[in-house]
């Protein structure tokens, strides 16, 4: 699910739930966080949860109320100071829910108390009580969303030529699919193409670029001595 999402169930420890067949792992917990969804009041101070995947919190009056989303789905993490945008440091994310449409946030004009619609919020405020843990937070977003790339969309992945060095260590050459093989030797650093060496390639078509200048040069010389000739 694509934005921000409910949160309801809990571990018997009042953590949150992760998912440990995608390796998914507790990078840091702060409590006395408030949350600020949009332009709604904010919710009185709850736990927040980073995960390595997402970013959980969880209400500390009512237990069967939190939220969570994906790191993959937070377009936008910043740092907030300026007491005009808001009173209190805190963080700031912007959440991409995939659809443009309706959306809700700090500067919409709908009612802050009407019916809250998850799947309208785009953005999001945490202020933890102390405003110290700021900065030592937003160090933890940045790591946390470093694990959690954007997806490469499938036509762009056909096209992506780019590779890393484990890759083409790592990768079996085949020789029906892969009709260019990059050499890290550095006596054939241009590459190959089909076996053929492409240093001598280019070497050869200097070569004969050479061979042609030579032979424009004797051409003109031709010329102007038989037009020597004609008019002596």
């Amino acid at each position: 699910m694509a934005g921000l999402r409910l949160v309801t169930v809990r571990t018997s420890a009042g953590e949150p739930v992760l998912d440990a067949g995608t390796g998914e792992e507790l990078a840091h917990a702060l409590p006395a966080v408030s949350l600020v969804l949009g332009n709604h009041p904010p919710l009185s101070p709850g736990t927040l949860y980073v995960t390595t995947r997402q970013v959980v919190w969880l209400s500390d009056t009512d237990k069967e109320k939190g939220y969570a989303v994906d790191f993959c789905h937070i377009s936008l993490h910043a740092v907030s100071r300026d007491p005009e945008a808001y009173p209190s440091p805190c963080i700031y994310a912007q959440i991409d829910n995939g659809d443009d449409d309706d959306n809700e946030s700090g500067s919409s004009d709908s009612d802050p108390n009407e019916t809250l619609e998850l799947s309208r919020i785009t953005e999001f405020r945490l202020v933890p009580s102390d405003s110290n843990q700021v900065e030592e937070l937003f160090e933890i977003f940045c790591e946390c969303a470093e694990l959690n790339p954007e997806p490469i969309e499938e036509e762009e992945q056909e096209h992506n030529w780019i590779f890393s060095a484990d890759q083409l260590q790592n990768e079996p050459a085949d020789d029906d699919e892969s009709e260019w093989m990059v050499l890290q030797n550095g006596s054939n650093s241009i590459g190959c193409s089909n076996g053929d060496d492409l240093s001598h390639t280019v070497l050869q078509l200097q070569i004969n670029d050479n061979r042609f200048e030579d032979a424009e040069e004797m051409d003109s010389e031709d010329i102007n001595q038989q037009h020597r000739a004609a008019t002596g």
